[in-house]
């Protein structure tokens, strides 16, 4: 999910819309007559029938009418509702490093004039309601739109049944029984597979009879019309009469469409040769979709030949099981929810407890090969990966916290997505694995000793001191009693920031700089690189110069291993020191272009920071409209990262000089009306991909 900023011309989603919509005028009209008069909207009906297709098209129509977008965020892909409110908070841009992370969200959706569109909230309704409720009652102009397969049950729930596509009578003319939903459906995905294929005075009453067959619903008429690549449409129309007689064992208290749609699904299954009915049911682990490697490695063996995982996801392509997508690596491979959901039915029991074992043991392994923090030059390409991958890692994660004898697995990978979750900013989600982790795997080992300081860190970044040091004490007493080198610098480097937050400047400089030379004596350039950025930045303060001799050490060392992501932090950090040294050329090219990569990757911590600094450069210089300006911009990320510059002390001392200064040049008014203009423009996209150019005023 992208979210659609004001002004910017927004688009279908590229994985729901991969197809032509086609019909729904009633449910359209309906859905926006909703929202122009109430606030939440429920789509309501069984799976396949187009409730996620209904709603992108319904939120697509009403772009214009909210000035900070329309966001469409995708909770099918969650395993658990304790990652709800995270989720949602990351895919608005909110960085979720407060401790209430519901009360932030809402808190930035107060003033905003913007529609939710939360896809597939089924299978988290309690959660989902709560959420929904809270957003309404304190965000008056926010409107939300849900599909689920069930109503969330919250006051002011409005609730639109999605039916079945209109099916024709098969007595009607080859017009009427044309100008039908349902019909128009199977023509389109037909004439895909079967080019040329029409409705006509030939096929008409055929085509109506399997629309009735298949009750009009949406996924089933598109699964039918794929078959058409291999049969004519009367060996088609046998072969679906044949089968959906067949009763499905253990399915007759079910609702009809709910037996129709999962007879056709049955029927798709048969279809597929023995290889690609037991890949389907291995694939359906991935909610985040798979790449062919990943599917060789995960999915081959035990009867899927590696070699032949090709093949037979290029059979699942051709019959419309597995949608295909190009990504910048190459293809990616996804399911709809419905057909996971049946090919997970498919999978045996002792085949399950094997693969989930092995797709688990994947993810772990591909976290850890991956750490973000390490100075190489495919950082940013690791960063972007884990970002395509994170629906996997969940649920890898959810499946090691719930298998026996996997804890292990989990206090790996928990502990070691932290280079991940502090520039993404999932901070909360990350605390949130840790902690079940470290509940679930109590013995002291170094896994654990490292899951310890990463969620000491996490805490401190969100203010959470209490919960913060308990974990850092006992993280530091197992590296010291075992003597371990490798894990003590890093307890070392989080005894720093905690002295820091604490308000001891020197002790804070002094664990750095210990952590520092431990980090050099094992030869832990990661550790090293992380170390020089903590103590640039908050030694710029009072100990400048010998900032800025770190932080040209930091800056040197990214560039010459290429690490891209890294080097904005560099440039931050010297830049701050170059400030602090009265060097304001200096500290504003660095920033400029640090401030122009952040803002190209989303980075927002990093950039807010920038355009900070960027705004005392503009007062400085005597440009207190621009500064004032500036400062608005950076007023609305500071909120969105659940954060401020009075919160940091390296900040702070700056900032108010720099309101107090433009304020009393431009006056009150001036000078608010300035500042609330650059707010308006802090989140907008086009805006931050300009800041860095100096062109935003």
């Amino acid at each position: 999910m992208r979210p659609i900023a004001d002004g910017e011309e927004a688009r279908p989603d590229p994985v729901k819309e991969a197809s032509s919509f086609v019909g729904r005028r009633s449910e359209l009209a309906a859905a926006r007559k909703v929202l122009s008069r109430g606030r939440l909207l429920t789509l309501t009906g069984t799976g396949g029938v187009g409730k996620t297709r209904l709603a992108l098209r319904v939120a697509d129509g009403l772009r214009g009418a909210y000035k900070d977008g329309v966001h469409v965020i995708e909770l099918g892909l969650l395993e658990t509702g304790g990652l709800l409110v995270p989720t949602v908070a990351a895919e608005l841009g909110l960085r979720d490093e407060g401790p209430d992370a519901v009360a932030l969200l809402v808190d930035y959706l107060s003033d905003k004039r913007m529609l939710l569109v939360l896809d597939n909230c089924e299978h988290l309704l309690q959660d989902c309601g709560s959420l929904v409720d809270r957003i309404l009652r304190g965000a008056p102009r926010v409107r939300i739109l849900v599909t689920s397969r069930q109503t969330l049950g919250v006051y002011g729930e409005q609730v639109l049944a999605v039916p079945s596509l209109a099916v024709p009578d098969p007595g009607r003319t080859p017009r009427e029984i044309a100008r039908h939903d349902s019909v128009r459906l199977f023509a389109d995905r037909a004439a895909s597979a079967w080019p040329g294929f029409e409705v006509d005075a030939r096929n008409a009453a055929s085509v109506a009879r399997l629309a009735q067959r298949l009750e009009g619903i949406p996924l089933a008429i598109e699964l039918a019309a794929v078959r058409l690549r291999t049969l004519r449409l009367d060996g088609l129309m046998r072969e679906l009469d044949h089968f959906l007689e067949i009763p499905a064992p253990g399915r007759a208290a079910t609702l009809p469409r709910h037996r129709t749609l999962h007879a056709t699904m049955d029927w798709s299954y048969q279809l597929c040769s023995p290889g690609e009915q037991r890949l389907w049911a291995r694939l359906s682990l991935f909610p985040g979709g798979v790449d062919l490697d990943t599917a060789e490695a995960v999915c081959g063996g035990d009867g899927i030949p590696p070699a032949e995982v090709f093949d037979l996801i290029a059979g699942l392509v051709d019959k419309s099981v597995l949608v295909s997508e190009r990504c910048d690596d190459g293809m990616r491979y996804r399911m709809l929810e419905c057909i996971r959901s049946y090919g997970a039915e498919q999978l045996q029991p002792d085949e399950n407890r094997t693969m989930r074992r092995r797709y688990a043991g994947h993810y772990r392994d591909l976290v850890c090969g991956h750490r973000v923090d390490e100075l190489v030059p495919e950082q940013l390409d690791r960063y972007r990966l884990l970002q395509c991958e994170q629906p996997n890692v969940r649920a890898a994660l959810e499946i090691s916290l719930s298998e026996p004898g996997m804890g292990a697995i989990a206090l790996e990978t928990a502990g070691t997505m932290w280079s991940f979750s502090l520039p993404s900013g999932s901070l909360t989600e990350g605390r949130y694995w840790l902690e079940r982790s470290l509940e679930l795997s109590p013995e002291p080992c170094v896994a654990r000793a490292t899951a310890l300081w990463v969620d000491s860190m996490l805490a401190l970044r969100q203010g959470d001191v209490a919960s913060a040091m308990p974990r850092l004490a006992e993280s530091h007493a197992f590296a010291v009693s075992t003597g371990d080198e490798r894990l003590l610098p890093y307890v070392v480097r989080i005894s720093g920031i905690a002295a820091y937050v604490a308000g001891d400047a020197h002790r804070g400089l002094e664990l750095l700089e210990e952590s520092i030379a431990l980090h050099r004596a094992v030869d832990d350039v990661a550790g090293v690189a992380l170390d020089l950025y903590f103590a640039a930045t908050y030694g710029s303060v009072h100990a400048p110069e010998r900032a800025a001799a770190l932080g040209e050490e930091l800056l040197a060392l990214c560039e010459a291993r290429h690490a891209a992501l890294s080097r904005g932090y560099a440039q931050l950090s010297l830049g701050i020191a170059a400030w602090s040294l009265g060097d304001r050329d200096r500290a504003e090219a660095l920033v400029r272009e640090a401030a122009t990569f952040t803002a190209q990757i989303n980075d927002r911590w990093c950039l807010t920071q920038c355009l900070e600094v960027l705004a005392w450069i503009a007062c400085a210089g005597g440009q207190h409209a621009r500064a004032a300006w500036v400062l608005g911009a950076a007023h609305a990320l500071w909120q969105a990262v659940d954060s401020s510059p009075t919160r940091l002390w390296y900040h702070a001392t700056w900032h108010e000089r720099c309101v107090d200064q433009s304020r009393r040049q431009l006056g009150d008014r001036d000078f608010t009306t300035a500042f609330r203009d650059g707010a308006r423009h802090g989140l907008d996209r086009a805006f931050l991909r300009t800041i860095g150019s100096g062109a935003c005023r």
